[in-house]
Parts: C-alpha cells; structure tokens; sequence
C-alpha cells in the first residue's frame, strides 16, 4: 500500500506546486490594512482550491478579523475525524532589496523555492491539499480543513471563531501544519513552545530636558536610569534573573556547534549567554530580549537630559509557566530595580501561552510511523521550538480530547519572516507523503 501511495504523490506534486505557487503570488499581508483585499483574494483562493476536491467549504470571520477558510469531506462511516490546520496569512516582505528575488514571485534555486510564504505557511495548505488529492473521493477519514487568515497577527479572533464553529470542527485528530523539522532528513513532532509576553516600559526622571552640563553630575537622566533597569534583567551568565519564573529540562538532544553559529547568524567570536544545554536555554527556559528602544538618535543629539525614556521587552515563557505569572513576576522585578527614584510605567503589548504536549498515544505512534517511512527510516525527534505559537494552546483548551499533532514543512534554513524565506522542495515532498501515510493509518486504526 505504501509504494501505491508513494507513486500517487508523486502523481499529485506537479499539481501541488503548481497551486502553491499561485497561492504565493498573493499578497495576503494580514499586518498591512493596505492589503486586507489581498488576504481576502487568498481566501477564496483558499476556498477555490478545497472546492475542487470535493469538500463543501465556507469562508468565516468572527469579531472583525480576518477571513478563515472551513471545509469539509466525508470518508467511510465511523472513520475518525482528522482536522488539518494551516495559515494563508504571510509575514510582510518588508526590504524588496534584501531579497534574492521578487518576495512575491516564486522562484526556484537549487533545491529551494524561494518567496514570502512559500513554506510559512502556505506549504502547510499545499501538503493538506497534497495529501487529500492523494486519495481522491476515497479518502481513509472524515477530514476538516481549517485554513486561518490572522496567524501572522497573532490569531486575536481564534478563540471566537473556534466557539462559533466548536461543533463544525471537532475532530478525534488535529494536526497543526505550521512547525518544523529538526535538518533537511531528519523529521520531527513539536512537543513543546515557549510562550510570550511583551511589554513596553518608560523610565521617567525628569518633567521637561534640561542642560546635560547645568544639572548633570546631580538629576539622574533617563537613559542612564532604563540602562540599569535593562541591565538587571540578566545575571552575568546572561539567565534571565527574574524570580518566580518557571524552567524545566530539555529533550536529551545534542544541537551541534557548528549548527547553533550557522543558523543563528552569531558573529565571530560571540559567546553563548545563560547556561544549561543549549535545547534547555532554546526551548525550555525563559529568555528575554529588548527588541526596541525609543531615545533621541547620536546622529543630531544635544546636549541635554532625556526627560523619559522607553524600551520594548520581549520575553519567552517556558513551558509550564502561565503569562499571568510572568507578567506578575516581570512588573515586580521592574520596580524593584529602578533606580534613583524614576518613575516607571508599564504596558503589556501582548501574551500567548507556552505549550507543553503529551506526545503518546495511537496517533502519535501512526505519526510516528508515518514519518520515519516517509523520511526512509529515519525516525523522528520529539522537538521543542523556542518560539511562540499561542494559538496552538487554543485548540488544546477548545478540544481536549483531541490528539493534536505538530508539525510542520519548515527546516532550519527556511528563513520564515526573513528574507529569501525558501521551501526545501524534497523536503516538501517527504511532508505530503508523511500527511498521507498519516491519513491512511488513522483510518485503518
């Protein structure tokens, strides 16, 4: 049965391709209101794509948000319902000049296809789309599509949409294609995904700028006061050196050297910061960054003391940990640390909640087995991500019955949000075997 399935998704990926590139050349940039008809085209796109295999198909929103493609198509009675989760949304392309080539053209090099959404995620559509070709009018389970249309904004309107429509998308099986693998041969389930909050604060010390050499030396400025408060966030090994915030151990997996530096862009010489394993300070610890600073620029600067200053604060959650216990242990550690009496505010931007999964059961060993044949023996690792992404604690609340399956087409030189984001086009094809196998083991189950 394998080798017959081998060959018909061999049949399908020309097609595949095909419709994934048409997918690619729209610009359904959810975080530009400019192009809210763009996201709109990819729907019915979406929906376009679902109808012609036979499923019956809606395009929903809920509360204002964008729209979300739902489809259905019956297998044999009493199957298991399996629901297939992925995003036509795309990161904005940002720098056309930092691309290789047109963001939105798709363009083949080498053993990639490279474009804005060409694997995040608008191959997690492609490999759905593959596998359910694969079988025709013949399909091994009830499948229902669910194709969202806000992920890259952070899916605001999910939970209305999964109340709205629980009943429409209950399914014994979920799997969610918006993940990874852990190298190009080596597939993997995601386990566990750190969660977020952030958090933008002001340090204030003074009520209007005055003259750096009439009171300096005695009036505290506001860049030296956030320069302290940043700086206590880390202990001199670069731990996050917040009370209260939870860690827990790792996969027993070796993330080689020379990897961390390739994938991570460090520059020469650069030393690691924290300490643990590296998938421990990856996956399964809290990390924190400041990934914006407002402060008058060098380029023009007076010679005067800033009144205010404030900066963005981006912190991971591991597993384990709640945002309302990061945001609580955060704002205490804030205040405790700002020095001089300056006076600091705070503003939570955003939270998504880590997830921690119980990879064991029927479905994980179909999965399982599907992928190792799929990636020919090669078994799969049970992978953390480092990342964040708070939806996926969504579906786990709305349907906890539900054996929810993580993965996805991306690999570690994808670059999904970056530029030349590229989809590893073998590794695309060993995907929507792996989704079929899937299917078809589930059904036999």
């Amino acid at each position: 049965m394998s080798e017959d399935l081998r060959a018909r998704v061999q049949s399908v990926l020309p097609g595949i391709r095909s419709d994934l590139e048409d997918l690619v050349r729209i610009e359904s940039v959810s975080a530009d209101p400019e192009r809210a008809g763009e996201v709109q085209r990819s729907a019915e796109a979406v929906k376009a794509l679902f109808d012609a295999e036979g499923f019956t198909s809606s395009i929903v929103s809920a509360d204002g948000g964008a729209p979300a493609v739902i489809a259905h198509k019956a297998g044999p009675e009493g199957a298991p319902t399996v629901l297939l989760y992925a995003h036509h949304d795309v990161q904005p392309e940002n720098d056309h000049a930092d691309w290789d080539s047109p963001p939105f053209e798709p363009t083949e090099r080498g053993d990639r296809l490279y474009a804005r959404g060409a694997a995040d995620d608008k191959a997690g559509i492609a490999a759905h789309l593959g596998a359910v070709r694969v079988f025709g009018d013949d399909l091994p389970v009830n499948v229902v599509m669910f194709i969202e249309g806000e992920e890259e904004v952070g899916s605001e309107t999910l939970p209305a949409l999964l109340a709205e429509h629980r009943e429409s998308l209950r399914a014994d099986v979920i799997v969610i294609a918006d993940s990874g693998n852990w190298d190009i041969g080596v597939p993997a389930l995601t386990t566990s995904l750190r969660g977020l909050v952030r958090m933008d604060i002001e340090v204030r010390t003074l009520t209007h700028a005055v003259h750096s050499g009439m009171w300096g030396g005695l009036v505290p400025d506001s860049l030296m006061a956030l320069s302290r408060v940043i700086a206590s966030l880390h202990d001199d090994e670069g731990n996050v050196a917040i009370e209260g915030l939870h860690s827990g151990p790792a996969a027993d997996v070796e993330y080689p050297e020379d990897r961390l530096r390739a994938e991570s862009g460090a520059a020469p010489g650069i030393e690691w910061i924290g300490s643990g394993s590296a998938v421990e300070r990856l996956w399964t610890k809290p990390a924190l960054s400041i990934t914006g600073l407002d402060a008058p620029k060098v380029a023009g600067a007076s010679n005067t003391l800033v009144p205010a200053a404030r900066a963005r604060i981006s912190m991971r959650i591991a597993p384990g940990d709640t945002a309302e216990n990061a945001v609580a242990r955060l704002v205490e550690h804030l205040e405790a640390h700002t020095p001089w009496g300056a006076t600091l505010t705070h503003t939570v931007v955003d939270t998504g909640e880590a997830t921690q999964i119980d990879a064991t059961g029927p479905a994980y060993d179909a999965a399982r087995s599907a992928f190792t044949e799929a990636w020919d023996g090669t078994e799969p690792i049970d992978m953390g991500v480092g990342g964040s992404i708070p939806f996926i604690a969504e579906f786990l609340e709305a349907f906890p019955q539900a054996s929810v399956l993580v993965t996805g087409v991306e690999d570690p030189d994808t670059r999904a949000h970056g530029a030349n984001e590229g989809l590893h086009l073998a590794e695309f094809e060993r995907v929507v075997l792996a989704e079929t196998l899937l299917l078809a083991t589930l059904g036999a189950q």
